[in-house]
């Protein structure tokens, strides 16, 4: 089977050197060659499991606490962008806007 790479590379936003493209190319070609040959196999009489170690998720009761604020939560940041979306409610009109703000 052969793979577009180039096509998935721009889904992913990936920029490839046409090195990169063939090796890839047969790196996933490898890979979806290997899982034909496990879907060969008969599993018809293997049990569906998820995980066979018998452990379990520990989760605890969620107790709120004290956060950062706003300021200290985005004093390390460099610049940051505002965005503010207004809609009325009788209209479908909607606007955004952005402020970019240097903390420079």
């Amino acid at each position: 089977m052969k793979i577009d790479v180039k096509h998935v590379a721009k889904l992913a936003n990936l920029p490839l050197s046409g090195d990169e493209e063939e090796k890839f190319e047969r790196q996933l070609a490898s890979i979806i060659e290997y899982v034909e040959k496990l879907n060969e196999t008969d599993v018809g009489n293997v049990e569906e499991t998820s995980q066979i170690t018998g452990l379990e998720n520990v989760t605890r009761e969620d107790h709120p606490k004290p956060s950062l604020s706003q300021d200290e939560a985005l004093s390390n940041a460099k610049f940051l962008i505002f965005i503010l979306y207004v809609a009325g409610i009788f209209s479908e009109e909607a606007f955004s806007l952005t402020i970019d703000v240097d903390m420079g």
